[in-house]
């Protein structure tokens, strides 16, 4: 069999890789439903696909269904660290994917592993972060030719998209995956709390019962965080800009306070807000010996890692496996994971296959819609529509044996009346 076009770090481990997409395929059934409508129906006939995301199984899984629904699919990593290099190998070998990704790859290739899916010159861009957008608009505007529009799937990226249409330099519709309500409570809520954890405990075996975490945002990422890490027995305090989501944190029960008061206190920190330098010189010089940094914010910006870097008077690289050991003059030593990249992908697997389950058959079902309306919208960050939404959360209780009620005639109609 001719291999697609690729470039990936041994395509030798593709057998294993195969186990490890057909062993998360069994955590996602609504997918799995999705990609049986999808090989019947091919909405995606003749498009080209170029997709810069995690090359994890879970991904693996949606790429497939978007084969399945007829798309020719490129890859690229999303994160320099996060690639499975079996599932990468597997995704050409066997699934037919022209994947260029490879863990620990460096800037420069990484760019130009977005260039290269680029000039497949798609019709449809999906996208995690931001990175394939910026880089065909600023990069190689040329090849925005022919594409009709694209789909984000995480809050950073949504937030660049916006400020671009706010701007006037978004020339594509790109529709805001990120914002849907199941995705917000699965996705972002319940995997990243816990992905997040898992990658720390991984990196450190730290426990964390009895110690203080700060979470640093309380946006979904970073409620369900501080609610994963209470419920292993950490004291929280939350750090905010937004009084609105403080306020909510109080209310919750959590110890709100500014990064300042925190920083002396605390002996684990994660970033989760998609901003940057939320941990900066001010704070690491108030930290205590031991203390252990993690960002789950999309991009490695959460945490001034130049100002970490000048305050070290030695560095210590890989004391564990993803962990590095930062020693200031006074003696006290502070952790660094996953080189301030995402600690839940990073150091573990990122996101359950089952949270993927949920995020990526919303991804899929807007594929095939932004496929068949991209040439009526406008430029600009457009919704999901919300029959889309609920139809996923319909598969998965149906996925989960749960019945609920449906609305009566008479319901309806008062829904839709403003008599009394």
């Amino acid at each position: 069999m001719t291999l697609p076009p690729h470039e990936v770090a041994d395509i030798g481990l593709a057998s294993a890789g195969v186990r490890r997409v057909a062993w998360a395929e069994r955590s996602m059934p609504v997918l799995r439903r999705v990609r049986e409508r999808f090989t019947t129906e091919r909405p995606l006939e003749g498009l080209r696909v170029a997709a810069c995301q995690h090359v994890t199984a879970e991904t693996a899984n949606l790429l497939c269904t978007l084969r399945a629904g007829g798309a020719k699919v490129w890859l690229a990593a999303s994160n320099p660290l996060s690639t499975q290099d079996d599932t990468a190998a597997a995704l050409v070998a066997e699934y037919g994917v022209s994947v260029h990704a490879w863990a620990g790859m460096d800037p420069t290739s990484y760019d130009r592993n977005l260039i290269r899916i680029l000039e497949s010159r798609p019709h449809l861009l999906l996208d995690d972060g931001c990175d394939l957008v910026n880089t065909v608009h600023l990069v190689r505007p040329d090849l925005l030719e022919g594409v009709l529009g694209g789909c984000e799937q995480t809050t950073t990226g949504v937030i660049r998209l916006r400020r671009m249409s706010a701007e006037g330099e978004l020339r594509l519709p790109m529709v805001a995956v990120n914002d849907t309500a199941t995705k917000r409570m699965f996705d972002n809520r319940y995997g990243t709390g816990q992905s997040t954890i898992d990658g720390i405990l991984r990196a450190t075996n730290a426990m964390l019962a009895g110690r203080t975490v700060v979470v640093a945002g309380f946006g979904y990422c970073g409620r369900g965080l501080a609610e994963r890490a209470r419920g292993m027995g950490a004291r929280v305090i939350v750090t905010e800009v937004d009084p609105v989501k403080a306020l909510d944190a109080v209310m919750q029960g959590y110890t709100v306070a500014t990064m300042e008061e925190a920083a002396s206190v605390a002996d684990v920190f994660v970033t989760v807000t998609g901003n940057r330098d939320v941990i900066r010189a001010e704070h690491l010089e108030r930290m205590k010996d031991g203390a252990i940094l993690a960002n789950s914010g999309h991009f490695d910006l959460e945490i001034d890692l130049t100002a970490l870097e000048r305050g070290a008077v030695e560095i210590n690289r890989g004391v564990r496996e993803h962990a590095d050991e930062y020693v200031f003059a006074d003696g006290r030593r502070v952790l660094l994971l996953s080189e301030g990249r995402l600690v839940n992908l990073g150091a573990a697997e990122g996101h359950p296959a089952a949270v993927m389950d949920m995020s990526f058959a919303v991804q899929a079902l807007t594929t095939a819609w932004l496929a068949r309306e991209a040439v009526r919208l406008p430029p600009g960050v457009v919704e999901v529509p919300a029959e889309t939404d609920t139809e996923v959360a319909r598969l998965e209780l149906d996925e989960l044996g749960v019945r609920i009620d449906a609305l009566t005639a008479e319901q309806r109609d008062y829904l839709r009346s403003w008599h009394p």
